[in-house]
């Protein structure tokens, strides 16, 4: 089954950086896109950023010019890249991959970011 293998969740200060890591593999399909969704309590998940094969990244508007998304396609792996973070991006971020007709989820990460 396919399975996706988040790493780099963590506490770190405001203004600071971290990174995630997301290993995807099992699938049958190529892996069509790759990325983060997030959530914090009392809110509903969102979108952070994906990518695609062909390198094509899309971002929430709250992240763009901070987070940058990068990804190993040999490896079927993602990269996010998280610079001066703020408190109210605090969630548990969710690795999400999209192969075929399926999505996929990891196992989730939290984020803390303190003030």
């Amino acid at each position: 089954q396919v399975q996706l293998v988040e790493s780099g969740g963590g506490l770190v200060q405001d203004g600071g950086s971290l990174r995630l890591s997301c290993a995807a593999s099992g699938s049958k399909f190529s892996f069509g896109a790759l990325g983060w969704y997030r959530q914090a309590p009392g809110k509903q998940r969102e979108l952070v950023a994906t990518i695609t094969g062909g390198g094509i990244a899309n971002y929430a508007a709250s992240v763009a010019g901070r987070f940058t998304i990068s990804s190993d396609n040999a490896k079927n792996t993602v990269y996010l890249q998280m610079n001066r973070l703020k408190p109210e991006d605090t969630a548990v971020y969710y690795c999400y991959c999209r192969a075929g007709p399926f999505d996929y989820w990891g196992q989730g990460s939290q984020i803390t970011v303190s003030s």
